[in-house]
């Protein structure tokens, strides 16, 4: 049987995060992945650029494109563009997980792709993992970044954990030239409960349409006449392109993530925030605390993985929950939301500085509530 001192379930941001900052710091890492890699991600792939301060590898090779400009519009009117004041990646998710997977490899890690895990068992101090290689693979620690749609949560019993609130998104990646590529695009009338996006890549786009806010419109066909209404507006038959749906696990407020020698990280700890849909940041942020709490429980600090779940807590849990304020106000009255936030100078680069690490939520959300609150009182 072979062991390892850490088994990641899980490719994704988080998970590939964490097998390369184990293995750069010499721990023995197996990652599973259920599919052959690279492989397809639904996903709009916008990357705030604070993660390279994260990693000792330049993310050039797969940045598809950098965008400047935001414009916003509200069903397919009174539009508004504004300068983000710091550029934001744009990434195909197929080449960045990969990537950083590569990088990871290159550490040491071994990685089984089109590999699932089958199931858990902790004996001996270890966890043995079946996998659909009619194997057993055995590691001291575990970490679960298996994303929303994964089992390893509920085998690891976390049954009470806060993944109520699923959202969901449905997208298309139609490919051919691109004009203005530095813009990225959102709709915010078509929608209840969420947004329409187009994010530009050097040869194509990603168009979609996603509910994020706790609303009940989560049906495909809510959430596809948007996409294809948005889509048409850039000369794309939304109609015609192949669709791809997939569940989003909103933070819903602080939880447990860690249990024997194992830990949640990513999506599969639900980790996507509740205003802007961003999960790629805060996925890779929990996978790099999980490889620091796994190196230091190995060196036999006791509370380690404890002390993961409070830093996670502390640190993304905060943001989270004011995040999630403001979005209950948003979509509570979203035309006057989009007036007076979205259409306002000074709010993008707000939001981005945000993305960025500049500011925290707890910084511009009060009082974008008061005007929201003004408004309403107002009308």
């Amino acid at each position: 049987m072979s062991q390892y001192d850490c088994i990641i379930v899980g490719a994704g941001p988080a998970g590939a995060s964490a097998a390369y900052h184990l293995s750069r710091k010499g721990h023995r890492v197996l990652l599973l992945e259920k599919a052959a890699l690279p492989r397809y991600k639904p996903c709009g792939g916008g990357v705030s650029p604070q993660i390279a301060d994260w990693f000792d590898f330049d993310f050039e090779p797969v940045i598809s494109q950098k965008v400047t400009r935001a414009r916003y519009t509200w069903k397919l009117e009174d539009a508004v563009e504004a300068d983000l004041g710091v550029p934001i990646w744009m990434v195909r998710r197929n080449e960045f997980d990969h990537y950083i997977v590569q990088q990871a490899q290159a550490k040491g890690a071994v990685l089984q792709d089109a590999t699932k895990a089958t199931g858990i068992v902790f004996d001996r101090n270890c966890w043995q993992v079946t996998t659909s290689r009619n194997e057993t693979v055995s590691g001291t620690y575990l970490i679960a970044a298996d994303g929303a749609r994964g089992p390893m949560a509920k085998w690891l019993g976390f049954k009470a954990r806060q993944a109520k609130n699923i959202g969901g998104a449905i997208e298309i990646e139609p490919r051919g030239a691109v004009e203005n590529g530095h813009v990225v695009h959102f709709e915010f009338g078509l929608l209840k409960n969420g947004y329409v996006w187009n994010f530009p890549k050097r040869d194509g786009y990603s168009i979609g349409s996603g509910v994020f806010h706790s609303g009940r419109d989560r049906k495909s066909n809510d959430l596809l006449q948007p996409m294809v209404d948005y889509a048409a507006a850039f000369g794309v038959d939304g109609d015609a392109a192949k669709k791809h749906g997939h569940p989003v696990c909103i933070w819903q407020g602080d939880q447990i993530l860690h249990a024997q020698n194992a830990l949640l990280a990513g999506e599969a700890a639900c980790m996507v925030d509740p205003f802007t849909a961003e999960g790629i940041r805060p996925s890779i942020f929990t996978g790099i605390k999980a490889a620091e709490a796994i190196d230091r429980a190995s060196a036999g600090e006791a509370n380690a993985l404890e002390n993961y779940t409070s830093i996670v807590n502390t640190e993304l849990g905060s943001e989270m929950r004011m995040a999630s304020r403001l979005a209950k106000a948003f979509y509570t009255a979203p035309r006057l939301g989009y007036r007076v936030i979205m259409k306002q100078p000074g709010a993008t680069k707000a939001m981005m500085k945000i993305l960025t690490g500049e500011l925290k939520y707890a910084d511009m959300v009060h009082k974008a509530l008061r005007k929201i609150s003004g408004g309403l009182l107002a009308g």
